[in-house]
């Protein structure tokens, strides 16, 4: 899942913090297959304790509230990994956690990255019911054969219902696809694109392919399996992007997402403009008041280090 992604990685040049209250990341680490493009911090166990993994993210993120007094909490977010996977349970005890460390704004955004799949769609109502007020999911494409390519478990078909039922029971729903895929053309990518702005969600995140180091992408390039899209077609294909989402409605708010004006991710933009955010769960990082907050990133490194300190923070350094 990559809508969060970009802006949790590339901010743009500081700002005046929004009012929009701190932000809360959590990092459910799990996925069941590990996609070729993905170089997140992801991982495939053959189980997952599901008590202790609670009990470790509680921990966690009392930490960083002790450390983050006084606060207005103005959104929340689940990503991953596969977050979708979390018991509802699981879900509801840290949204009730996190609005009692902090007061929630009226209006707090809760998000949560889904895959689009039947057996996690069908966990839809009762995540909505923990607290859940917006989804991501990952569609990532609308062909079959670009989705099998791409490692994706769910076909169109299936994709599509889950949006059907996302938009049944959230208020807010965003959906991701990945571009600019070796041989894809204008013509290609304005039907995808056109097809895709029909659906009716407030907000699109519109990914250009990256061969990230480390990945079994990077390998199969490396072996000549197949080459990426040249680099200027690929902004050629960000140029129409940008076009036509604007002239939907829908107008990019920073490189990859895009939105009704008013429907933009609080989240993100608390990143982009450079507000504090606690980021709890193995590998995540937080912002508080000018110090970066890095945690381990290996789910059982993670875990072992909370429980031996109380929380599982790798390092600390102070931003420039």
């Amino acid at each position: 899942m990559v809508e969060a992604r970009y802006a949790r990685t590339h901010p743009p040049a500081p700002s005046l913090e929004r009012e929009g209250g701190l932000a809360l990341y959590i990092h459910w680490p799990f996925c069941v297959s590990k996609c070729p493009y993905c170089d997140f911090n992801s991982h495939v166990r053959e189980s997952v304790d599901q008590q202790a993994w609670r009990d470790a993210l509680l921990r966690d993120l009392a930490h960083e509230a002790a450390a983050l007094p006084g606060r207005r909490l103005g959104s929340i977010f689940f990503g991953g990994g596969t977050p979708s996977l979390m018991p509802p349970a699981t879900v509801a005890a840290l949204i009730d956690a996190a609005t009692r460390h902090w007061p929630a704004a009226d209006d707090i955004e809760i998000t949560l990255e889904a895959n689009p799949s039947s057996v996690e769609a069908a966990r839809f109502a009762d995540l909505a019911r923990a607290g859940i007020n917006r989804v991501s999911l990952g569609l990532q494409a609308l062909d079959d054969a670009v989705l099998g390519w791409l490692g994706r478990a769910h076909g169109v078909a299936e994709g599509l219902a889950a949006l059907d039922t996302a938009q049944a029971n959230f208020g807010r729903v965003s959906f991701d696809l990945i571009y600019a895929r070796p041989g894809q053309t204008p013509e290609a990518w304005a039907a995808e694109l056109g097809r895709a702005l029909s659906f009716g969600t407030e907000h699109l995140s519109l990914y250009q392919l990256t061969i990230e180091p480390g990945t079994q992408f990077a390998t199969r390039v490396a072996k000549g399996e197949f080459v990426p899209l040249d680099p200027d077609a690929g902004a050629e294909l960000f140029e129409q992007t940008r076009a036509a989402t604007a002239a939907a409605g829908l107008p990019a708010y920073e490189i990859s997402n895009h939105a009704r004006p008013g429907a933009e991710s609080r989240h993100n933009l608390t990143y982009w403009r450079y507000g504090n955010y606690a980021g709890i769960g193995p590998g995540a990082h937080g912002r508080r008041d000018g110090r970066a907050t890095v945690r381990r990133k290996k789910p059982e490194n993670w875990l072992a280090r909370g429980e031996a300190n109380g929380h599982g923070i790798e390092r600390e350094d102070d931003l420039p």
